[in-house]
């Protein structure tokens, strides 16, 4: 398996808050991709995002695609090798194990959430190769410190790490301080370390994002924050920008014009600290 932790049974605690009568992003995201592990509120709520903004499933499968992309940079090109991917969401296609580890053998991944349904599929996550590692957090991004001291099993930071924060940050509104959260992440990893980083947008589309995050937000278990390009740019501040820098994330490094056409409602880009 590649994890020198032992698989443990899911927490029954976690388990009894799952409340499958409210819509949750990660189950809501798995009916846009058309997987099975939702229940009919996830699709109701499914198929309200879509009627407000038609093109969401092609815009969830360009960040899909967005965040195999920079693993292969990040892997390939950055010589990045270990990997704090944080919002892990449910197991899909093209996993930042599964793309990392097709290159690099080696690769270590700690993958972050809180979700209980995701807590309940960790094992399919932990399925890495044998010279590799691989595992899962049950933790959420407003505990970054928390999520640091449990990394530290797996993840050896006094080498450089990519912090994976991919569309995950919009469930986490100004009140709770988001550039505070990336701060202390990125502050704790050394010189040489990357950030990935997308989030939903609020000046692409912005009437129809405008009415998707109103119509998401009205019974989920975790509210949508639109936030602009100056917004999310400012995430990478102390940063050195990764061509061509933040950009929709299906121009992002596309390998093709079909990807790069992809109508993507999200600003997405890499960066790297400096020494």
């Amino acid at each position: 398996m590649g994890s020198d932790r032992p698989q443990e049974s899911p927490n029954q605690d976690k388990l009894a808050r799952f409340n499958t009568d409210v819509p949750h992003p990660a189950r809501v995201y798995d009916a846009w991709l058309g997987g099975k592990d939702n229940f009919a509120a996830d699709r109701a709520a499914a198929e309200r995002g879509l009627q407000a903004f038609p093109s969401t499933v092609k815009s969830v499968r360009a960040n899909r695609a967005f965040l195999a992309r920079t693993v292969e940079y990040l892997v390939s090109e950055a010589g990045i090798h270990q990997f704090l991917d944080i919002g892990t969401g449910l197991p899909s296609a093209n996993n930042t194990h599964e793309v990392a580890q097709a290159i690099v053998p080696e690769a270590r991944i700690a993958y972050v959430d809180n979700d209980p349904i995701v807590l309940a599929h960790a094992a399919a996550l932990l399925r890495g190769t044998a010279s590799g590692k691989t595992d899962y957090i049950d933790a959420d991004l407003r505990e970054p410190d928390k999520i640091l001291q449990a990394a530290s099993h797996t993840l050896d930071f006094t080498q450089p790490v990519a912090v994976m924060l991919v569309a995950v940050l919009h469930f986490i509104p100004d009140s709770a301080d988001p550039y505070r959260i990336v701060d202390t992440l990125m502050a704790a990893v050394p010189p040489g370390s990357h950030l990935v980083l997308s989030h939903t947008a609020k000046d692409i589309f912005p009437e129809e994002m405008a009415r998707f995050a109103q119509t998401m937000n009205k019974d989920s278990a975790e509210a949508v924050n639109l936030r602009d390009r100056d917004q999310i740019t400012r995430f990478f501040h102390n940063l050195e920008l990764i061509e061509p820098g933040v950009v929709e994330v299906a121009k992002w490094r596309p390998r093709s014009e079909l990807e790069a056409s992809a109508p993507a409602a999200l600003w997405g880009g890499v960066a790297r600290k400096p020494a």
